[in-house]
């Protein structure tokens, strides 16, 4: 079935969609199926679901289960995480860059991919940086698996993060190198952001919006989580969360999570809605 035609989409101004349909059910429907993890802010699907307010795009949420077999969403999609962004008939997709470029297809305005080719480049290279393989977020998890797997942890927090290891292939040469490769990555956006300051702009290209401005703020929760008002969180994912490493904590400049709240406060949705 051939996409529609962007300006025959329908739109909502303030509708948030709370509820989540099985993931067999969503199957047989038209239009756009976004899965998500009910209650959990993870970084990837959190700045999906930014990316479609931000478009207001409508959308129905479909559920994956949390450390779950996840068996139908294996099925259908050949994988068995979120987010997974699924448009009429065309094939699922599962990373980020597809899901970006399928938005970014359905509601072309406001655009978030530039057009000029070397904002884009950046635009891109930073987002990878953050949001890719082997980026920021990757090598987080990678650091919370390690601190929350060990044996001074309560057995069911223990066996829970070495599921998710063994899911993301948890690797302790991988998670030694991870602080490092964090603070890498937070260095560089630090430099551009206060680099972009000076010219002064609140966003990372230009003077707005791109998607490497959501990346970076719902990434920035793996560093620090906004506050419970704005995203309610168990005790136990709100530490998980934290950074205690200090090596990532020591690269964590000011100007980011400054950046996260901006963003936020003028374009995202708070509190925001799990």
């Amino acid at each position: 079935m051939p996409p529609a035609d962007p300006i025959d989409l329908p739109h909502f101004p303030e509708h948030r969609m709370a509820q989540y349909v099985e993931v067999e059910d969503a199957i047989k429907m038209p239009g756009l199926r976004v899965v998500l993890t009910p209650g959990v802010p993870g970084p990837w699907s959190e700045a999906a679901k930014a990316i479609l307010h931000v478009k207001q795009l409508r959308y129905v949420k479909v559920k994956q289960e949390l450390l779950g077999a996840n068996l139908p969403l294996l099925r259908w999609t050949a994988q068995a995480t979120a987010p997974v962004a699924a448009w009429n008939d065309e094939p699922p997709r599962s990373t980020w860059i597809e899901q970006l470029y399928l938005f970014e297809r359905l509601a072309p305005q406001p655009r978030l991919i530039p057009q000029d080719m070397d904002d884009r480049m950046l635009m891109f290279a930073l987002s990878n940086e953050i949001v890719g393989e082997n980026g920021f977020i990757w090598n987080r998890r990678h650091i919370m698996v390690r601190d929350f797997s060990g044996p001074d942890q309560p057995a069911e927090v223990r066996e829970s993060f070495r599921f998710l290891g063994r899911k993301y292939w948890y690797d302790e040469t991988v998670a030694s190198a991870a602080p490092g490769r964090c603070a890498e990555v937070l260095a560089r956006l630090a430099e551009r952001l206060q680099s972009q300051r000076e010219k002064g702009s609140h966003y990372y290209i230009g003077q707005s919006i791109t998607a490497l401005d959501i990346y970076s703020a719902c990434a920035y929760a793996l560093v620090q989580p906004l506050a419970d008002d704005q995203c309610v969180m168990g005790t136990l994912f709100r530490s998980v969360y934290t950074t205690a490493d200090p090596v990532v904590k020591a690269a964590a400049a000011p100007i980011i999570r400054e950046h996260r709240d901006f963003i936020y406060r003028e374009h995202l949705e708070l509190p925001v809605d799990l």
